[in-house]
């Protein structure tokens, strides 16, 4: 349960009770609970037990993990609202001066927070007073305000069936003579009555268009023809359309179907490898079906919410109002709705991001993670850092159900654990319908860079392509994963280029706002129209950003209807469903995007993929760059073809020879994971060690370099030197102010692990003991 308990003398935070025991506390004296909040508990037991984990694995604290969790309207905190309890009798002459002041501002002003209480009552006793008058059963923590959740209300108007039946209805209208406007509302209303008795009326709709005002139905109402009244309404839309069955699987998602069912029955999880559109997402929903039927509830993550459109369309027509969903674009009162109908069982199948993980589920029998192997499941930006594919599985275990990991690309962490039997392996080879997977071409942009057949960034070849695709009426997408104009602008005179006061990083420009941005701190700055160090005007954009790319091809294909995907284009409100629904309709000829554009859309007339800058997917600092590498082509060119079978992916690079693009042009999936895993055992990579990444923040950079320097040494001081690399300045120094130092630690899997991780704990211990580190932030990134 929720409890209310006090810190720092008057601040109020709402807790959970976490276990019960009966040891007296010998070092400190415990803090008294000022109220509980709840009369049955708000948590399973599961979702403490997961709690617990996730602590100890990823080393973060359990508050951090509280915080991340509840929505906001669950954790009270100072503006807690009071109130008297109604029909007391106070008795002052046993009241303090304080426990006076306060039963008096609540007989004036019924609700007082505690902010404004301490305006008359000394800070250091305002928890004691309320304690002592909630003991007296005085007053009592106003709930529903101070949970600052209430329930939707909406207002619909109805006449007054008593004074139709008592008056004659020409001496009303005779009544309203005066107010012509009334009677024609009045009559409006009439109208709608006689026709349908039954029908509810928002007010809102009666008014919406202007005929009518407030005014006018206000009269009404005090003339007693009319009566306004309110009912509660979910904020959450819920489908009320009909209903429908499920096509029928293919032979071979017939097999892979009953593979998953023989790998549950053993108790193993699923990996459900399949190339795309082999119709993953079909079997999910046969999974789906099944354990809602056994009467058990489903969680479906995906790793962003934009993904979501397709599937609700296919889900909602199954389970109606028993499908619910939970993501950050929520308000916080839509989430509490949510935990409120997870918690009383109302949702059958909840689609969810990574946040999903933390709800009250009573029953859960099914967790679906789609798109298993995207970095979205594990982001390095919210606190705590864990990674949603793997916590899924062991939320799972704690509730004894059952985790499907989908996904055409699988991570190599996955696909090993598969190899190594930890999970069940399922592969589906062929797309539904026995669709042709799409072939792959390889341009050699250096060939076309000599015999000068390019325009900007686009080989004569790969134009040529795209022109015959839209002379066919058909649709193409072009990747390009850079966000912005381009990477720089750069002064051709003395060499000046713009740098973010925050960051080591040079500012990105963007063409269609004008202005540079960072995309590390978000600091904006416009564009310089000379070079603030020599006032020369030759400045020059280097690099090339999706901006960019959407520029050229308006250019090159000036009669076709071209758009953009990329974070920046999607900001606005339902941007995202807008050119949806203009691909859907066939109003769009080419789709230029970011990595955005290679995510769940399935559409029927995109025939043609090209990737005009390939090299620059494989050239980054990362040991995982490959492997993204594949998996965004991969992704992306799923989109082509889908029906038609006849899709093509055009891959302009500067060195065709690569092996990540020979494997991809001979369809080699298996070979592809061969050369990922010896890569990664060769240079001891995870899987075959486990990466822990510790990042030191600080303003001052000398102060964070002797931290890190003397962590260091701590490390040093437990572990062999082999597990640790480092400390070194972080590749980007500065971000948002912050100076950047890390270390690596290479750990070995297997039992020597925990062993490891608690030397670490103590390491990190001793670090803390230390008084002048305190002001250090420290990152920690398990499995990173």
């Amino acid at each position: 349960m929720r409890v209310l308990v006090s810190f720092r003398g008057k601040k109020i935070y709402t807790g959970i009770v976490f276990e019960l025991h009966s040891e007296e506390p010998e070092t400190f004296v415990p803090k008294e609970i000022i109220n509980i909040l709840d009369d049955f508990p708000i948590l399973p037991p599961e979702q403490l037990l997961f709690w617990k984990w996730l602590s100890e694995y990823y080393l973060s604290n359990l508050g951090e993990i509280y915080r991340f969790s509840f929505p906001g309207s669950l954790k009270l905190e100072s503006e807690t609202y009071l109130k008297l309890k109604p029909n007391i009798q106070v008795d002052f002459e046993n009241l303090d001066v304080n426990e006076m002041y306060l039963i008096q501002a609540l007989e004036v002003r019924q609700l007082v927070n505690l902010s404004e209480i301490e305006a008359f009552i000394p800070k250091k006793e305002i928890v004691k007073t309320i304690k002592s008058l909630i003991d007296l059963q005085y007053i009592e923590v106003d709930e529903k305000i101070s949970e600052k959740y209430k329930a939707k209300e909406v207002a619909y108007i109805k006449l007054n069936e008593e004074v139709l039946k008592n008056s004659q209805l020409q001496e009303i209208l005779l009544s309203l003579k005066r107010s012509p406007k009334q009677q024609e509302l009045f009559l409006t209303l009439l109208e709608q009555h006689t026709e349908n008795p039954d029908k509810l009326l928002k007010k809102s709709t009666l008014l919406e268009d202007g005929n009518f005002a407030h005014a006018q139905l206000k009269s009404l109402v005090e003339k007693d023809l009319v009566h306004e009244y309110y009912l509660q309404k979910d904020r959450l839309q819920s489908y009320e359309g009909t209903t429908e069955e499920l096509e029928k699987l293919s032979p071979l998602q017939q097999q892979a179907k009953t593979e998953i069912d023989e790998a549950f029955n053993e108790g193993k999880n699923v990996l459900l490898h399949g190339v795309t559109s082999s119709g993953k997402t079909h079997l999910y929903l046969e999974k789906i079906e099944e354990t809602v039927a056994e009467g058990k509830n489903v969680l479906f993550l995906l790793p962003e919410i934009a993904l979501t459109k397709q599937i609700v369309q296919r889900l909602e027509k199954n389970y109606g109002k028993q499908l619910g969903f939970y993501h950050q674009k929520l308000t916080d009162f839509e989430r509490v709705e949510v935990w409120r109908r997870i918690k009383n069982n109302e949702i059958k199948v909840l689609i969810g991001t990574r946040n999903a993980l933390f709800l009250p589920f009573e029953n859960l029998g099914l967790i679906v993670v789609d798109e298993e192997h995207d970095s979205n499941y594990k982001p390095r930006e919210i606190s705590p850092f864990f990674n949603a594919k793997d916590a899924a599985q062991v939320l799972a275990n704690f509730y004894n159900s059952n985790v499907i990991l989908g996904s055409a690309t699988p991570s190599v962490e996955s696909y090993y654990a598969s190899k190594k039997e930890k999970l069940r392996y399922v592969y589906l080879a062929e797309r539904f319908g026995s669709v042709k997977i799409p072939e792959f071409e390889l341009i050699n942009f250096k060939e076309a860079q000599d015999s000068k057949k390019l325009v900007g960034s686009f080989s004569l070849q790969l134009i040529d392509d795209i022109k015959l695709e839209i002379d066919r009426k058909k649709q193409i997408m072009i990747l390009h994963n850079r966000r912005g104009y381009a990477n720089v602008v750069e002064c051709e005179s003395c060499g000046y280029v713009n740098y973010c006061s925050n960051c080591d990083v040079v500012m990105t420009y963007h063409k269609f706002s004008n202005e540079m941005k960072c995309h590390y701190c978000g600091q904006k700055a416009a564009k310089p129209r000379t070079c603030p160090k020599c006032n020369s005007e030759k400045l020059n954009v280097r690099g090339v950003g999706v901006e960019q790319i959407h520029e050229e091809v308006s250019k090159i294909f000036p009669d076709a209807e071209v758009d953009r995907m990329d974070v920046d284009s999607m900001r606005r409100k339902f941007a995202y469903e807008k050119l949806y629904e203009k691909i859907e309709e066939g109003e769009t000829d080419i789709i230029v995007g970011t990595q955005m554009i290679s995510k769940g859309l399935d559409f029927d007339n995109i025939e043609l993929v090209a990737i005009p800058k390939a090299d620059s997917l494989l050239y980054v600092q990362d040991f995982r760059a490959e492997e993204r590498a594949f998996q965004l082509i991969t992704q992306v060119s799923g989109r082509a073809g889908r029906i038609s079978g006849t899709g093509k992916v055009l891959i302009q690079t500067y060195n065709p020879q690569h092996s990540i693009f020979q494997m991809l042009k001979d369809h080699d999936t298996a070979n592809i994971y061969e050369h990922l895993l010896n890569e990664r055992k060769k240079f001891l990579y995870p899987p075959f060690v486990k990466l822990i990444m510790i990042e030191l923040k600080h303003r001052r950079e000398d102060k964070v370099n002797r931290a890190s320097q003397f962590f260091g040494s701590i490390l040093r001081k437990y572990l062999p030197e082999e597990c640790i690399l480092g400390p070194e300045k972080s590749p980007i120094g500065k971000i948002n102010l912050m100076y950047q130092y890390q270390l690596l630690l290479k750990f070995p899997r297997g039992k020597k692990y925990p062993e490891y991780k608690m030397l670490l704990n103590k390491s990190l211990d001793e670090f803390n003991e230390i008084s002048a580190y305190h002001s250090i932030k420290k990152l920690i990134f398990v499995d990173f």
